[in-house]
């Protein structure tokens, strides 16, 4: 898993939310078997890892407890793993991770960056997984109060820089830390496009850095109907393949997306153009 984290293609990973609430596909794939299957789907359609949630973190969602997050995404994450499926455990929970990563998960996603539960270093240290440290400064019921900055780019960045330092001090080796932005995490539309427009400037920091775009509200607004309706999530992939090739290009190491089928389509399209960054990786024509 080493190996992907330092891939010099893009990565992606597919989202599997087996939640009754998540904004986009709360519902949708409660049930095990479906579950399942659409994991097995992700990873046939070109998934590199399969991000399975249990807990939705959409803005003003309720939290659950950890033993109903682990009961959801534990048999999951067994049968994916029995199937050869590489797993991300999207949680915030030390113990929600250490059990997915006893049942068979490679990589820890915190959309805290360390910060909801200071065990979970301890936890990303002694499995020597690795660990995605997202910027975050609070949890789903509270995260619009705290979307006050004043540049963005250079708050997260320094944000980001301090969750990394802490890592690093609790013993988890750089080479197993990815960071990511937090899109829609106590960020405004303005804050989002600010951050995707400058992304260079946080792939500076030196690790590899996962891009999440995909669906969110923003994608929504930018696309409202005449009357400021916004875009149904459901119609937000095009705009999401978008920004995630955008991200690509500006040098993100991944994107999280619900379509990867259309994501890996359109990297491959883009790879034909001749990128430099796909490109160097290519032996054969064709080669992927």
């Amino acid at each position: 898993m080493t190996d992907l984290v330092r891939a010099q293609v893009p990565v992606l990973m597919g989202v599997l939310n087996v939640t009754p609430d998540s904004f986009s596909d709360g519902g949708r794939y409660a049930d095990l078997d479906a579950a399942v299957g659409h994991g097995v789907r992700l990873r046939a359609e070109g998934a590199d890892l399969v991000d399975v949630g249990g807990e939705s973190t959409r803005p003003g969602a309720d939290r659950v407890d950890a033993e109903t997050e682990v009961a959801r995404v534990l048999p999951v994450i067994r049968a994916l793993h029995a199937a050869g499926i590489p797993i991300s455990i999207d949680t915030s929970r030390a113990r929600v991770a250490e059990a997915a990563l006893a049942g068979g998960a490679d990589v820890v996603n915190d959309v805290s960056g360390g910060l909801a539960d200071p065990d979970m270093a301890r936890v990303v240290r002694d499995a020597g997984c690795p660990w995605v440290l997202m910027h975050w400064r609070g949890h789903s019921r509270e995260m619009r109060e705290l979307a006050n900055y004043g540049d963005v780019v250079a708050d997260v960045r320094a944000e980001l820089s301090q969750r990394v330092d802490q890592a690093l001090a609790a013993g988890v080796a750089a080479e197993k830390i990815i960071i990511d932005p937090g899109l829609g995490f106590a960020k405004t539309a303005a804050h989002n496009w600010e951050l995707s427009a400058r992304l260079s400037e946080l792939v500076d920091l030196g690790f590899p850095l996962l891009f999440a775009s995909s669906r969110k509200s923003y994608l929504g607004r930018l696309l409202a109907d005449a009357d400021g309706t916004p875009r149904p999530t459901s119609e937000r992939e095009a705009a999401t393949i978008a920004t995630s090739v955008l991200a690509v290009a500006a040098g993100a190491w991944g994107v999280r997306v619900h379509d990867v089928r259309g994501t890996a389509d359109a990297l491959a399209v883009w790879r034909a153009t001749g990128s430099p960054r796909l490109l160097s990786n290519t032996t054969d024509e064709g080669d992927r």
